[in-house]
């Protein structure tokens, strides 16, 4: 079955079973390795993708349930990592093994597409699924607020 979704604003269409998880169309099929499989439950967010402006674990999301929406993945934000979540990624030295960062990142970026003044409530709530290994959540809660003071200046 041929399925048409736009992958980080350029159109994509993909002949598989349309109940294939859209995290091995983002990974095999489109060649797009920055999203990660962590779980394969949907428990630990490193898999983390937007739909339509949502977040979304593509691990579970079938490639049926994104025909004709817009998908967004870790390289959507920035080709040359000047996205501001990115800058404060690397500011705050976020990553270390750096295995979870895309999903982290990809949760950030919902999170301040609607709040541009997270409390550390907020931060903490829009994080929770999301699990660092590594223990890096005082930084990734730091670079979300100086991404967030970014994106303020801008506008």
């Amino acid at each position: 079955m041929s399925i048409q979704l736009q992958v980080n604003g350029k159109l994509a269409r993909v002949n598989t079973d349309p109940d294939t998880p859209l995290l091995w169309i983002i990974r095999d099929e489109l060649g797009l390795t920055g999203t990660k499989f962590g779980c394969g439950m949907g428990l630990c967010g490193a898999c983390t993708v937007h739909v339509d402006g949502k977040p979304v674990r593509a691990c579970l999301t079938p490639l049926s349930a994104v025909k004709g929406k817009k998908v967004s993945t870790v390289e959507g934000l920035s080709r040359d990592n000047s996205h501001p979540l990115q800058k404060a990624w690397i500011a705050h030295d976020v990553p270390q093994c750096g295995y979870c960062q895309s999903g982290q990142l990809m949760s950030a970026a919902a999170l301040l597409a609607t709040n541009r003044h997270p409390s550390d409530a907020a931060i903490d709530s829009a994080m929770s699924g999301n699990i660092c290994r590594c223990g890096t959540y005082d930084r990734i809660r730091a670079a979300i607020k100086t991404a967030a003071a970014e994106l303020r200046k801008r506008g």
